[in-house]
């Protein structure tokens, strides 16, 4: 089993995987008690986080300054769906970042695996199992 997943009570589903325990609740108004993120929080976490160890790496390995340094991301949800439509990630670099690595960074920050995946969605399969 690559994950476990458990319901500890109330809202909350905790996952299990690789020796972490990775806890989400749901918001009050959706009934949890916003005790932890929710899952499509932390789904919108992983893509920034994703981005943002590419951008580190490429700074670091090239002793760049990242003093000050972050991403911002930004969601536009379809009006009717309610679906993100649209991410924009804006990386902000300190003021004495060399301009010949502007589009260097993009291109780590491009390479992060979440949003590949999203590019090109997993299949899914669901099973139910009783007993």
């Amino acid at each position: 089993m690559d994950m476990r997943v458990t319901f500890p009570g109330g809202k909350r589903v905790d996952a299990e995987y690789k020796g972490f325990t990775i806890h989400t609740d749901q918001s009050a108004k959706n009934g949890g008690e916003a005790s932890a993120p929710s899952p499509f929080d932390l789904f919108l976490v992983s893509i920034g986080t994703c981005a943002g160890i590419f951008v580190l790496s490429f700074l670091q390995e090239r002793n760049l300054p990242f003093d000050g340094a972050n991403l911002g991301l930004h969601f536009e949800r379809d009006q009717n769906t309610h679906m993100v439509q649209n991410i924009t990630i804006d990386i902000n670099l300190p003021a004495n970042f060399p301009q010949k690595y502007k589009k260097a960074v993009k291109s780590a920050a491009e390479l992060c695996s979440v949003k590949k995946h999203l590019s090109q969605a997993p299949s899914f399969d669901l099973n139910v199992n009783i007993g």
